[in-house]
């Protein structure tokens, strides 16, 4: 079988880092799938290579209409466009540091060849270590800091990990692609990352009539909170701003949602059911630029003869 990864141009910098998600399973929040499109946009990054699509996807499942299918366009008879399976790297940076960002879908088949390729592309590109994104829907309080989970390839990230306000998880089911890949970089000493945020979710059914529900789709706190934490480990400069705005904007949206149903279904209780939330939660926050700060001040004002000796 021919070579599954292709690249047309590869990148010089003195460090190269890949984000990875996937459309796929552990996708709440579109944390995996959206935040990689978003950085894409926001960077103009160019694409640079691709995974190929052979052997890793199944056309149908007998029973199913179009659960796995591609998706075709016809206009007056004609198929304008098919939408297939992608598996696409792009790269953003400078000569200090750049970023390859790879999307991609979940494959159905063959997963060792889907991920030995995954690795291998990482190699070629000089990848140092990999961060791959996912999201997990729960119920918590929609305008908290989002509580993001991590796991890891080599048990040398694990403090580094911990400094992130990041929790760890004894987790025992069905794996992610996140988590298969997790394993295979381990076992061949390659540094990998994965930063699962936990998304909002609220199901009312219970409480009286089916059908009331709240589910945050693109969950921009889940973005930003793990785009803090890569820009900290990794010393990278994404611009967080655009992020910040929609995480505001968010909160809004679901207070007009959350009054909504609490004015058409006051029975649900909605608002005493969030309250109650918040109460139970403890909200683990992660702001580097304190830290930055405080070590700052603490120089300029608590050691005197540090900052002269630095000004000599």
């Amino acid at each position: 079988m021919p070579d599954a990864v292709e690249i047309w141009e590869r990148p010089e910098a003195r460090h190269i880092y890949m984000l990875a998600g996937w459309r796929q399973w552990a996708d709440a929040g579109s944390a995996s799938s959206g935040l990689p499109h978003y950085l894409i946009q926001q960077t103009d990054a160019r694409k640079i290579g691709q995974i190929s699509p052979d052997g890793f996807y199944i056309f149908q499942i007998p029973g199913t209409h179009d659960l796995v299918r591609p998706v075709v366009k016809f206009d007056q008879g004609y198929p304008q466009a098919l939408d297939t399976q992608r598996n696409e790297l792009y790269y953003t940076g400078d000569s200090e540091r750049g970023v390859v960002i790879f999307l991609g879908d979940e494959p159905h088949l063959d997963i060792e060849r889907y991920t030995s390729a995954l690795l291998e592309a990482a190699r070629r590109l000089k990848v140092e270590r990999i961060v791959a994104f996912g999201g997990v829907y729960g119920e918590l309080p929609y305008n908290k800091e989002r509580m993001i989970s991590g796991n890891y390839s080599l048990p040398r990230l694990k403090d580094e990990l911990a400094a992130l306000a990041v929790s760890f998880s004894d987790y025992h089911g069905g794996a992610s692609i996140g988590s298969y890949i997790c394993r295979r970089a381990g076992e061949q000493n390659m540094e990998y990352v994965g930063m699962y945020a936990m998304v909002p979710t609220y199901d009312f059914s219970s409480l009286a009539q089916a059908g009331n529900s709240i589910r945050i789709e693109n969950d921009f706190m889940a973005w930003l909170g793990i785009m803090r934490r890569v820009n900290f480990m990794l010393k990278t400069s994404f611009n967080l701003a655009d992020l910040e705005r929609k995480s505001e904007r968010l909160i809004q949206v679901v207070d007009s949602k959350v009054d909504e149903l609490d004015s058409g279904a006051p029975q649900l209780g909605v608002r005493e059911y969030l309250a109650r939330l918040e109460e139970d939660f403890t909200e683990v926050t992660f702001d580097p630029l304190d830290d930055v700060w405080e070590q700052e001040l603490r120089r300029l004002f608590d050691d005197p003869e540090s900052a002269d000796d630095t000004e000599g």
